[in-house]
């Protein structure tokens, strides 16, 4: 008897430091990644800027084949907007906030399932010849109030920086064939 209760107020104390310790932690995450292309920047921007473009070369379609999509509003640029709905890869939605033609474009992403949201944007920086370009994808955001979700903000860039890399893999292939 003496050591259940001697175990459980280890539990009880191992839970009470996990639950403190996450007060300590970052609320918000950062990720980027970034990839230099073989190609102009004219070349590019129409496939980051353009929602209906997303899916030739986005990693979450590719993972799921059946992902429904919708757009909505603009059909480029800021105020474009598609939604999805996933099995695997959960239902969400991405608006365009900002765009400048061949410089960047910014996004809202909602995921409503969890009650989270961030923003990111995909820059291009053309080399001096404009014949490469280097695209830098970012994201950042907030994990909440719940000081739980704080140790998920830890392993955000080992969550979403490998569908980034692979996104602008697929984006280079896509924008250098």
């Amino acid at each position: 008897m003496k050591a259940l209760k001697i175990s459980v107020v280890v539990l009880v104390g191992l839970i009470a430091l996990f639950v403190g310790v996450s007060f300590m932690l970052p609320k918000d995450y950062a990720v980027s990644r970034a990839v230099t292309m073989n190609a102009p920047v004219e070349k590019i921007y129409p496939l980051i800027s353009t929602p209906s473009n997303w899916p030739k070369w986005g990693v979450w379609n590719r993972r799921d084949p059946n992902m429904r999509v919708t757009y909505s509003g603009n059909t480029s640029g800021a105020g474009a907007v598609w939604a999805w709905e996933s099995k695997s890869e959960g239902n969400g939605t991405m608006s365009f906030t900002a765009a400048e033609i061949n410089q960047r474009v910014s996004y809202k992403l909602d995921f409503p399932d969890f009650g989270m949201s961030s923003v990111g944007d995909l820059r291009l920086s053309p080399s001096a010849d404009g014949k490469s370009t280097t695209v830098t994808w970012t994201t950042q955001g907030e994990m909440g109030g719940f000081p739980l979700w704080r140790y998920m903000a830890l392993m955000m860039d080992r969550m979403v920086g490998p569908d980034f890399e692979g996104g602008l893999k697929n984006l280079k292939a896509l924008a250098e064939g």
